[in-house]
């Protein structure tokens, strides 16, 4: 990894600024077996005629404003497709929980709300640690009108993942993804109990702690370590059933190479993947090719490798 990593991943992050919340255009219920009844939350857009969807999801500490996904959404909706960026659990600031890394009754539900129904085909595409997520549903997936899924700059080892951000250049970036995922406890801890007092969780200065304290005790895991065990995807991705696509970049300060590509070179035949030695963590040239088919560009290639493994023409 070179500095030219942490020059894209920082520089594209100042230009597409994630925006705040914002009123939601689409929601819709999950059931919890531990909290009940959680709102899920996002923006839905819909050209006229619309028959295939896709669905985005965010990354650690990221929202359906983050300047990723509505650069997506322009690139998707522009090409006659529906777009839902969809906010994992209490990523809004807005709900009665907050989610994991494969917490994939969110996508479960998004999938069965009524204001999707009417959509023939539909893609997964998870940046970050959504891109986890995603994988982790192609582990079972129960919609078959999804046809395939991206992951971008995604993690498949939580454990090396978390570890990364231990190193002091990472800092940043560490100091970034919490003071997010406190903004979201914060907004639960008004609603109902949860496992920390706020102003514990406020003092946490690590990932693997945060994981330890705040996410392993809600969602049922021992500890951070467990947690990391049974909900990776990496190990498992032999098992996927549904073709994906992951897209790295060599020089990605916040998931290495080195932390996935074991995984991804033991992954299931539904995997394809390609790696450029250009940008950084969810920042790349406008002009990247990644050898796939479509005008240059991560979002246009990526989306015309999703829709070779639809039935309907672009509309």
């Amino acid at each position: 990894m070179t500095l030219s990593g942490h020059l894209w991943t920082l520089s594209t992050r100042l230009r597409r600024r994630s925006l705040p919340p914002r009123s939601p255009s689409w929601n819709t219920q999950v059931q919890d077996p531990k909290v009940g009844s959680v709102r899920l939350t996002g923006q839905l857009a819909v050209p006229a005629g619309a028959r295939a969807l896709v669905i985005l999801v965010h990354g650690l500490g990221g929202c359906s404003e983050s300047g990723y996904m509505l650069h997506q959404e322009r690139v998707i909706v522009g090409r006659g497709l529906g777009c839902l960026r969809l906010n994992l659990r209490g990523a809004d600031r807005r709900g009665e929980d907050f989610y994991h890394a494969a917490l994939v009754e969110d996508l479960d539900a998004a999938l069965a709300s009524r204001s999707l129904a009417s959509f023939e085909e539909i893609y997964l595409w998870g940046n970050s640690l959504g891109g986890h997520t995603v994988l982790s549903w192609g582990l079972r997936p129960l919609d078959p009108r999804v046809r395939a899924i991206a992951a971008v700059c995604s993690p498949v080892d939580l454990a090396a993942s978390s570890r990364v951000f231990a190193a002091f250049l990472k800092r940043p970036y560490l100091y970034y993804v919490l003071e997010a995922l406190k903004g979201i406890y914060a907004a639960v801890a008004a609603r109902r109990e949860v496992p920390v007092p706020k102003e514990e969780a406020e003092r946490i200065r690590t990932l693997v702690e945060w994981d330890e304290k705040i996410v392993a005790p809600r969602h049922g895991f021992a500890g951070a370590e467990d947690y990391y065990r049974r909900a990776s995807v990496g190990p498992r991705l032999t098992d996927l059933r549904v073709p994906a696509l992951y897209v790295g970049s060599e020089a990605d300060p916040m998931v290495p190479a080195r932390t996935v590509l074991k995984s991804l070179g033991a992954a299931s035949l539904e995997v394809e993947t390609r790696w450029t030695r250009r940008g950084g963590h969810m920042a790349f040239p406008e002009n990247l090719d990644l050898g796939l088919a479509g005008t240059l560009g991560l979002e246009e290639q990526t989306l015309s490798w999703l829709l070779e493994h639809g039935e309907l023409s672009e509309s």
